[in-house]
C-alpha cells in the first residue's frame, strides 16, 4: 500500500515568542502539520501512529484505534476540501484505508486493530464504542464529499448501528459500547454526554456534506436527547456524566464541568441554527458561552488566557490544568462570534497562547500543562489533530487568519 503525499520531511521550527498568531497558523499549515504527517505515517502498515512521544517516535507502533484513524480521515479530508491541495487528499486516503481495515461488520468497527489490520488478540479491542462511531460518520461523510467513492451505504449502515445496537431503547440515550448487556446495572459505565454531542456533530456534518434532510433531522434528535439528560438549566451548563440509573453522580463528579465541552456544545448549537435547525438552540448556546467566558479562563500567571480543564457548576473550584483540546474549542467558540471585536481578539490571543505553550520548541506538541506551563502529559496524541485543524479552519472562515491554501 503506497500513497504519494509529496509533503516532504520538514523539521518543525519555532517562531519568535512575540510572533503574530497568524504567523503561527501559517507555520502550522506549512511546516508543523506536514512534519507531523511524515513522523506519524507508517509505510508498509495501515494508517497513522496513534501517539508520538517527546522525541517524535511512536509509543505503540503495532496498534491502531478507530478513534485516531477516523478523526484523521475527517481532518485531512476537511483540509483537502478547504485547500484543494492533493497532498492532503493523499493523507486522507491513508486514514480511509485504515478505517476500512477496522470494520468488523456493516456499520460497526473495532476499537483497535494491529498495524496490519489483524485482531490484536485483546477481546476489549473488539468492542464498538458509540463515541468512536460518531467520528466514523464524521470522517466518511467528509471523505465522500472529497473523493469519488460512494460512501452513502456505509454511512447509513453506521446510523442503523446507532439505532439498533448502540441506543438504549428504554431512554433513547447512547450506550457506551456494543458489549453492554445491562446499561442500568450498578457496575455499568456512567452515561456520558460526549457520544451524544459528537453524534450531533457528525449528523450536522453529514447534512452539510450531502444535503440530505434526514441528517438534519437526526442531528436535532441527538441534540434534544443530549440536552434532555445533560443540560443543567439552573446553571446553564452541560454535565459530563450521570449514573447508569440516570441519577446524579456523587460529588464532586456531579458538579464537574469541562470548559471545552461548554464551548463545543455552544459551537454546535450555533452551527445547527445556521444550517436551518431549531433557532432556540442559540439561547442555550449563549448560556453555555456565558459560563465559559466568565469562569473558564486563567487570569494570571504563565498560563494567563488559557482555558482550564474543568470547573465546578457552582464556580467554587477549578482544575488548574490545561489540556490542548479545550484551547481549540474555545478558539472555535470565539471565532463563531468574531463579528464582535472582543471575541475576535480573544480567538487570536488563544491561538497565540496555544502555539507558544503547547507547540513551540517541541518536536510536535504536548497534551497537557500545569499552572506554571510545565508539562504534565508530554505525548502528541494523533487524535488531537482533529481539534486543531477544525479550530484553525473556523478561525480562517471568520477572517482571523489564513486557511490551508
Amino acid at each position: 500500500m503506497t500513497h504519494d503525499l509529496t509533503l516532504g520531511a520538514v523539521a518543525p521550527q519555532t517562531l519568535p515568542a512575540d510572533a503574530d498568531p497568524a504567523a503561527w497558523v501559517d507555520w502550522y499549515w506549512c511546516e508543523a502539520l506536514p512534519a507531523w504527517v511524515e513522523a506519524a505515517r507508517a509505510p508498509g502498515a495501515i494508517g497513522f501512529h496513534d501517539v508520538l512521544d517527546e522525541s517524535g517516535a511512536p509509543t505503540n507502533p503495532r496498534r491502531r484505534t478507530i478513534l485516531a484513524q477516523a478523526r484523521l480521515l475527517f481532518a485531512f479530508s476537511h483540509i483537502a476540501l478547504q485547500s484543494g491541495a492533493p497532498r492532503w487528499h493523499g493523507a486522507a486516503q491513508i486514514a480511509r484505508d485504515a478505517v476500512a481495515a477496522l470494520r468488523k461488520a456493516p456499520g460497526l468497527y473495532c476499537l483497535a486493530r494491529s498495524e496490519t489490520g489483524a485482531p490484536t488478540g485483546d477481546p476489549a479491542d473488539e468492542v464498538m464504542r458509540s463515541y468512536d462511531l460518531s467520528f466514523v460518520i464524521l470522517g466518511l461523510a467528509t471523505w465522500g464529499r472529497l473523493s469519488d467513492e460512494d460512501v452513502s451505504g456505509e454511512i447509513e449502515a453506521c446510523w442503523r448501528a446507532v439505532e439498533t445496537v448502540l441506543t438504549d431503547p428504554a431512554t433513547g440515550l447512547m450506550l457506551e459500547h456494543d458489549a453492554l448487556s445491562d446499561p442500568a446495572a450498578p457496575d455499568a459505565p456512567p452515561r456520558a454526554q460526549n457520544p451524544h454531542m459528537h453524534l450531533f456533530e457528525a449528523c450536522l456534518q453529514a447534512y452539510e456534506m450531502t444535503g440530505a434532510p434526514d441528517w438534519l433531522r437526526r442531528a436535532g434528535r441527538m441534540r434534544a436527547k443530549g440536552l434532555e439528560y445533560f443540560f443543567d438549566d439552573e446553571t446553564g451548563t452541560i454535565a459530563e456524566f450521570i449514573a447508569p440509573d440516570l441519577s446524579p453522580l456523587p460529588s464532586p463528579e456531579a458538579e464537574r464541568r469541562e470548559i471545552g465541552h461548554q464551548c463545543e456544545w455552544a459551537w454546535l448549537l450555533l452551527r445547527e441554527a445556521d444550517l436551518g435547525g431549531d433557532p432556540a438552540s442559540r439561547q442555550i448556546a449563549a448560556r453555555l458561552l456565558s459560563f465559559a467566558d466568565r469562569v473558564g479562563y486563567e487570569s494570571s500567571g504563565p498560563m494567563a488566557g488559557a482555558i482550564f480543564d474543568a470547573v465546578s457548576a457552582d464556580e467554587t473550584w477549578r482544575e488548574d490544568r490545561f489540556l490542548l483540546w479545550p484551547q481549540t474549542e474555545a478558539i472555535k467558540s470565539c471565532a463563531v462570534r468574531a463579528q464582535d471585536p472582543v471575541q475576535a481578539d480573544r480567538a487570536r490571543a488563544l491561538a497565540g497562547r496555544m502555539f507558544r505553550s503547547f507547540f513551540a520548541g517541541r518536536c510536535h506538541y504536548v497534551n497537557q500543562l500545569d499552572q506554571q506551563g510545565g508539562v504534565i502529559w508530554s505525548e502528541a496524541l494523533s487524535r488531537l489533530q482533529y481539534h486543531t485543524v477544525l479550530a484553525l479552519t473556523e478561525g480562517a472562515r471568520a477572517g482571523l487568519w489564513r486557511g490551508p491554501a
